[in-house]
């Protein structure tokens, strides 16, 4: 196979070689490509958690299994302003 890397990373190849970490051009480049394997996998593992959080968020709204969303929002305000508070509190006393 042959490859152009372009400048840039020809550049970067040839000083990771100097470091001694790596003895051919072959091994970095498979070394880079195991971690945008890695990426890819990871990606398409959080895309799979995705699709099956929707589907499962789906069936629980057909089967009429809804949460209020007004009433958590303002539970969730209520909690925030709650924290804010008691951190203002003990800002205050420490000070």
């Amino acid at each position: 196979m042959n490859v152009n890397l372009g400048s840039t990373l020809d550049r970067f190849v040839a000083e990771m070689l100097k470091t001694g970490l790596y003895q051919s051009q072959s091994e970095i480049l498979r070394e880079g490509l195991r971690l945008l394997k890695n990426q890819e996998d990871l990606k398409r593992s959080a895309v799979e958690g995705l699709r099956r959080a929707i589907a499962m968020g789906s069936s629980q709204a057909n089967r009429g299994e809804l949460v209020d969303g007004p009433a958590v929002f303002a539970a969730i305000r209520r909690k925030s302003a709650h924290r804010k508070r008691t951190q203002q509190r003990k800002r205050s006393r420490t000070s």
